[in-house]
């Protein structure tokens, strides 16, 4: 039996080949790879004696060999093709061990345009793809942490179609991986990351319970580990829905750094959001809002929770808590709740992955875009267009609503006092009617509007929300511009003597 092994990742790589050594194999490798076995006294030959030509061309050239392909693609079933084998003195490889060159490791710390094409891999996929056609007879290891199961499999003559079936789709999906992420750099560098065809890559964090609804099967697919590496389930399996709510909720709570925010999400949508003195503060002020609909939500925290909000947030019920970190007395707090899950960062504060790109399916494809977000600057440099100017507490105001208002479905207007959101209005087909809808709310839950900040995602396009603002006793407004009828919108809160803000960016979520 013969072993391929050429690794750019050599983590455990020299126990792996110790491994197949024990068990009969006979080494072949490449490179870096072979100077390291050799090294740790493994027996390995170097991959020209068996190609009986020297790796080429700085390294470009050492495996794109018949010897070599030949040995991993003949089928061992067809007396024609191991007759032609031996008679060209092509010995098989039954195991092919590669991970490709560090690509994305390089256009990381390199902006260096020959050394990233350098580190385009072109013998290792193709060894791999050849591996992984010839399944029926070759195994082919691509993931290090495939290692100890292969070695299993082999001790135990566990070595089943399934199981190198199994290999050969990881070994697709790795190629797979890796060609994307070289065609999307390139898109990215030369076409300002449009090109004829867009790749998005995922890899499965684990399955949801089901979809949306029980009949739809479910997944998580993450980018750069960062579920892996920023979630943990503490109580409870997230769902699908789970998952989509907790998106919004943690992006809006972590919109405002290390301030004790707390976030309130019901179907997608928030209904309570505010910033106190802390954490169990921001909470109580933000489930004020809207207790009736944060009822069996989910509420995103900023920061640790405690026992004390714990033993709040326990007085209803709310279907998921996401926080920065939990502390083990907080969480036995729900251990008699059996539907609660409760997941945490494991971290000071929440944290975003800041992802470059967004993109949402529609029938018979997808749109795809860069991702959006409000900057510092955007709301720091806004346009006063009024003779008043905002108080320092309304323009703090301004700030968190036009954040909410931002991730929020459009049409949007967002009412915050005090730091707290005491209401909102989302998803309208008409702007006047989502601040109505915002205010009536509000009414309902007796809630105090007046001498409250606004915000809208979208310019107004009429003097008519403003008037209607005013009424309410809104007394500072910040929103995009871009109106037609700005003139008269800017009339109408100087009428009113209210100060209006435009930052001139707009940020509609559909």
């Amino acid at each position: 039996m013969r072993a391929l092994i050429s690794v750019s990742d050599k983590t455990g790589i020299v126990e792996f080949a110790k491994d197949l050594e024990s068990l009969g194999f006979e080494i072949v490798s490449t490179g870096g790879t072979y100077k390291l076995l050799n090294e740790e006294g493994v027996k390995a030959l170097e991959i020209s004696e068996v190609t009986k030509f020297p790796e080429m061309f700085d390294g470009r050239v050492k495996t794109l060999n018949p010897l070599i392909h030949g040995g991993i693609l003949h089928r061992r079933d067809l007396t024609s093709h191991v007759e032609l084998a031996a008679k060209h003195g092509i010995v098989g490889i039954d195991l092919v061990c590669v991970n490709l060159y560090p690509f994305k490791e390089t256009i990381a710390k390199t902006d260096d345009f020959d050394e990233i094409i350098e580190n385009i891999d072109i013998g290792g996929p193709a060894m791999v793809r050849s591996a992984a056609k010839n399944f029926a007879d070759v195994i082919i290891v691509t993931d290090v942490l495939d290692y100890d199961g292969v070695i299993e499999a082999l001790r135990s003559r566990k070595n089943t179609f399934e199981f190198r079936r199994s290999l050969m789709i990881k070994a697709f999906e790795h190629t797979a991986a890796y060609d994307s992420m070289i065609a999307n750099y390139m898109n990215t560098r030369f076409n300002e990351g449009f090109g004829e065809k867009q790749f998005i890559v995922g890899s499965k964090a684990f399955n949801t319970r089901y979809g949306e609804n029980p009949h739809q099967k479910g997944a998580l697919y993450e980018f750069d580990y960062f579920f892996t590496n920023n979630f943990k389930a503490l109580k409870g399996e997230a769902s699908f829905n789970n998952m989509t709510d907790m998106n919004g909720a943690v992006k809006i709570a972590a919109s405002f750094g290390d301030a004790p925010a707390v976030s309130i999400i019901k179907h997608a949508n928030p209904c309570g959001f505010a910033i106190g003195d802390n954490l169990l503060d921001s909470y109580e002020k933000a489930l004020k809002c809207d207790p009736i609909s944060a009822y069996g939500g989910v509420v995103a925290i900023n920061g640790r929770l405690d026992v004390a909000l714990a033993k709040k947030i326990n007085e209803i019920f709310v279907e998921v808590i996401i926080a920065a970190n939990v502390d083990d007395d907080a969480l036995a707090v729900f251990e008699s709740k059996k539907r609660i899950k409760i997941f945490s960062q494991e971290s000071k504060f929440l944290v975003l992955s800041d992802d470059a790109f967004d993109f949402k399916h529609i029938d018979g494809g997808f749109v795809y875009q860069n991702s959006d977000s409000v900057t510092e600057e955007e709301i720091k440099e806004a346009k006063c267009l009024t003779n008043r100017v905002a108080t320092t507490q309304e323009f703090s105001d301004l700030e968190i609503a036009y954040k909410v208002a931002s991730l929020t479905k459009s049409n949007c207007v967002v009412y915050v006092k005090n730091s707290a959101m005491v209401a909102i209005g989302m998803g309208m087909t008409s702007r006047v009617d989502a601040g109505k809808c915002g205010l009536l709310k509000a009414k309902e839950m007796g809630l105090e509007v007046e001498g409250c900040s606004m915000a809208s995602e979208a310019f107004f396009p009429f003097r008519d929300s403003v008037d209607a603002a005013a009424l309410a006793g809104v007394k500072a407004i910040i929103q995009p511009g871009g109106s037609i009828r700005d003139d008269e919108v800017v009339m109408a809160a100087n009428e009113h003597g209210m100060a209006l803000y435009f930052t001139g960016i707009r940020h509609f979520l559909h």
